[in-house]
């Protein structure tokens, strides 16, 4: 009797905590983050009678900034785009689907000999749904415009749900994420990229907020591949994060897939298990 009277108040107490995370990632994203440091003391004004005037000081302090400006140019340049002289990975062609030649992933080795390959245009697919329990689910749709090899747009749109069983109440949260996506190595069997773009929240918070992210595919063996995205952003001073994780079971021009989703939205994380599906078109 007290062993179910116990269970009973743990099953009570963390539901109404579960139930409450979307409605606190709400109300802390409409307040934003507070800044409780003390103000700085006020420095007592004064007027300097003994101005100088080093102009040659100056000249060699710009200079100094110029100089690592442009190395800091180069080196994001490099890293962040690629060297398009040396590097014959980022010359790969887009392929219509992973595995379509029993062997190549989203990229398929440039060969000057081979014409069957031609430029093409992609568009990728996908939908997910998010399971935590009975009372925290959701669904993630993305999709991928890929007009050549060299960069893409994607858009993410998550629709978290938690239902409070005591309550009989339902709380929904509406993520969206738009990005510019650059894939900086293409190889058959491994590609690595970044994002950059933006995170928008709406259930009457409508704020957005800057966005920036890795992900990465690794076409491990014949028709299964595993992917991986990051992308951290803030709204209202607040984190908005998402890690993604999953493996897929490629199928001619479509895949099966299973992974893991975080969720990072103000305080409260989400953690879910995500089944789903998607085309290549």
């Amino acid at each position: 009797m007290l062993k179910n009277t116990i269970f009973l108040l743990l099953f009570t107490f963390s539901s109404q905590l579960h139930a409450q995370k979307i409605d606190k990632s709400k109300d802390e994203l409409k307040s934003g983050k507070e800044d409780n440091r003390p103000p700085l003391p006020t420095e007592p004004s004064y007027q300097n009678t003994t101005t100088t005037s080093k102009q040659s000081d100056n000249t060699d302090d710009l200079s100094a900034v110029a100089f690592f400006a442009k190395v800091g140019f180069y080196v994001f340049l490099y890293t962040g785009i690629g060297d398009y002289e040396n590097e014959d990975h980022l010359f790969s062609k887009l392929s219509p689907c992973p595995y379509f030649d029993n062997k190549s992933g989203n990229y398929k080795r440039y060969n000057e000999e081979e014409e069957e390959l031609k430029d093409l245009m992609r568009f990728d697919v996908e939908n997910h749904f998010l399971y935590s329990n009975n009372a925290s689910f959701g669904n993630h749709l993305k999709g991928k415009f890929r007009p050549f090899q060299y960069f893409y747009i994607q858009s993410d749109y998550r629709e978290l749900i938690e239902r409070d069983k005591f309550e009989k109440t339902t709380a929904n949260l509406s993520v969206f994420q738009f990005n510019f996506g650059y894939d900086r190595i293409r190889f058959e069997k491994f590609n690595l990229g970044w994002t950059l773009g933006a995170t928008y929240i709406a259930n009457g918070i409508n704020k957005a907020g800057f966005s920036y992210g890795l992900n990465t595919d690794v076409f491990a063996f014949k028709k299964v591949s595993f992917n991986s995205a990051m992308i951290w952003s803030k709204i209202n001073g607040l984190q908005v994060n998402s890690i993604e994780f999953r493996g897929k079971y490629h199928q001619k021009n479509y895949f099966f897939s299973m992974g893991f989703e975080n969720l990072k939205i103000a305080s409260p994380s989400y953690n879910y298990a995500t089944f789903g599906a998607g085309i290549y078109l």
